[in-house]
Order: C-alpha cells, then structure tokens, then sequence
C-alpha cells in the first residue's frame, strides 16, 4: 500500500512541531567525566538559605548541575521525596518562569506550595512589615522563595525567619538560581568548561549584554563566569553605561585571570563571541529602558556557527524569534533546566538526596 506523498508530508509536520526547539544538549555529557555526586559537597546546602551566586563555588555548582542531570534524565523516582514539606512562593514582583518553575520543582518531588502572587494581596498592602511577614512564615512553610522589587527585601525577611529562604530575585541586586539554571545549560552543551580542560586557542569568548552592577541576572551570572577562569579566555560586557560593574564586582574581575572589556559594539564583535547572554532592558541610573537596535540579534546578525544565545526571558524587540529553530537557541533549554536545578537544590536544602540516589552514586 502507498502512502500518499500529502500523508507523509503531514507527518514530517507533525514531527517538526514535536521536536524541541533549538539546542538540546543531552544531560548524559554532565555525567560522563564522573558520575557519582559528592554528598560531603551538596551537605554544604543542608538547612542552608541560598541568596547569593557568591554562595557556590566551582565544586558545588559542579554537583548541583550533576544532581540535576540526573533528575531530568528521570533516572530515579523522586516524586515523594518532599511530601512532608511546604514551599511558600512570596513573589511580591510579577513573575512567571520563576514562578512556576519553584512550583513545578516543589510539586514534581511530591511537596506542597502555598503561593503569593501579587504584593497587594498581602499584608504589606496594609503596612505590615517584611520582618513581621518573615516571622508569620516560619509557621506557615519549610522553605520560601522571595522575589521582591526592592534589593533590601531579603535581609528584612531574614530578620526573624528561621526557615531557608531562597532569592528569587530581589530588586537590581541578585538572582542566583537563574545563574544556575544558566550554567546548567551551559555546562550540558559544553561539560568540558567544568570538568575538562580546553586548549588555549577554544576557550570561550562570552558576551554580556547588560549591565551586571544593577542587573541581577547578569550578576549573578557573572559571579559564577568567574569560577571557570580556566577555560574561559575572555568576557566582553555590552553596556551603554560608563561604568556597567560597580565597586564589588569590579573587585572580583580585577582579580580574575579571564580578561574583561568593556564595549558598545555588539554587532561588531559577533565573529569571535562562543557564549551571548542577551538581556530584554537596562537599568540607565533613572529607570529601566530596552536596549537600543546595536543591542538586537536575528537570524541575518554575523553570528559563528556554534554560537550559542542565552536569554533569562521575558524577551522583546532584542531576540528575534527567527533564531529559535536555529542551533544558536540555547535560551529554552537554559528555561527548562531551571526546573530541574530548583527541584536539586530543594532536594539538598532538605537533604533528602541520600534517599534519591543509590548509594553506589554517592562519594
């Protein structure tokens, strides 16, 4: 029997509009250097608060992204690892990925979440202090993850918790576990940064479209660049601003051995750039403004071959969607991954990863 050519035509659509879209750089690359994961390494999160990408050094961003691997390649059933826990999501800034994904995470390993969505359903809307909020979670939850506009939001709710907390983004000031879903990508596209070591001539050329000194993605994911100094040759920041790094991370580059610039053309230093990390907006010292058309990509921009995009999202006019059925799409993945790299570091906040993973995986 012939299939007709209309028939066959419609399947390869279907399978088209099936297949992940961009790059997909299987997990099982994080695992092949050494696949069992140092326990005495991941304790280091247990009952721990994770604020800051200043937290994690190159060994434990190393075994979170392999605890992750693990989970994502679903090798072991996890789905009740927390069932005797309570997350409180109190997003006092709008949020959807983060969000959701911390739900996602929570819920995929069997807990439960009690969610703040809006600020103006909360007590602050009545003048009830972050302190007295704090207090009011630690008999509500087991942990809570914060987003909130303002950069001292984290050290108010401190004050009184005595529950981990996790930043889920506070103000201009960090947003680590975004950095570590964007080194988790990353390092599953490329595990040799971490565990390998790339001849001089490859090592990585990244882009920073942003200004890291009150961006808190870029921060934070520039804190955790400067880890893999060894097979990172140079890091380029995009900025319209004089002065994109500001006084404590200056500190930290100056004392890197990875050469940092500073530069306003883009476009112009697309031919040698491995690793772009675009931003949707800029904070310019007045408030937050999209970047200007220097700033912009799109299928017909002079990108290398193997370049690969990094976008945190929600993206604008600077990341065409024409780039994302191109090899250069690395941005949904890096979204996927942070469900995986959430449900790890809940994994080992409550250290329940010696109840997941056999023990012949453990070191």
């Amino acid at each position: 029997m012939t299939i007709p050519a209309s028939k066959v035509a419609e399947d390869r659509e279907a399978s088209r509009l099936r297949a992940p879209i961009g790059n997909c750089p299987n997990p099982e690359g994080l695992l092949q250097y050494e696949p069992r994961l140092r326990i005495d390494v991941l304790d280091r999160l247990r009952n721990a608060s994770v604020l800051s990408a200043a937290q994690f050094d190159k060994d434990l961003l190393c075994e979170i992204s392999k605890l992750s691997a693990y989970l994502q390649l679903r090798k072991y059933k996890v789905n009740r690892a927390l069932e005797d826990k309570i997350m409180a999501a109190a997003f006092f800034e709008p949020s959807t990925r983060t969000r959701l994904s911390f739900e996602s995470a929570m819920l995929s390993v069997g807990g439960n979440t009690i969610s703040v969505a809006d600020a103006k359903t909360t007590g602050v809307a009545k003048g009830e202090s972050l302190q007295d909020i704090g207090q009011m979670f630690n008999s509500y939850a087991d942990v809570v993850v914060v987003r909130h506009t303002e950069q001292l939001a984290v050290a108010e709710l401190s004050e009184y918790l005595r529950i981990p907390m996790i930043n889920g983004g506070n103000g201009s000031d960090e947003h680590p576990t975004q950095a570590l879903a964007d080194w988790y990508a990353l390092l599953k596209w490329r595990p040799e940064i971490a565990f390998g070591n790339i001849p001089d001539k490859f090592k990585l050329n990244i882009g920073i479209i942003g200004t890291p000194g009150n961006m808190r993605t870029v921060k934070s994911f520039l804190q955790l660049a400067l880890l893999f100094h060894e097979n990172i040759n140079h890091i380029t920041i995009f900025s319209e601003m004089a002065d994109p790094l500001g006084d404590g991370l200056r500190e930290l580059c100056d004392a890197s051995p990875i050469g940092i610039n500073f530069s306003r053309d883009l476009q112009g230093s697309l031919e040698y750039l491995d690793v772009i990390y675009m931003n949707a907006i800029a904070f310019l010292g007045d408030g937050y403004r999209f970047y200007s058309e220097d700033f912009q990509l799109n299928a017909d921009s002079k990108l290398k071959h193997d370049t690969v995009i990094l976008h945190p999202l929600a993206r604008g006019e600077e990341l065409s969607t024409d780039l994302d059925r191109t090899q250069h799409n690395l941005y949904f993945n890096q979204a996927d991954g942070a469900v995986w790299v959430r449900q790890a570091l809940l994994l080992a906040i409550f250290d329940r990863v010696r109840n997941s993973v056999p023990d012949n995986l453990l070191i």
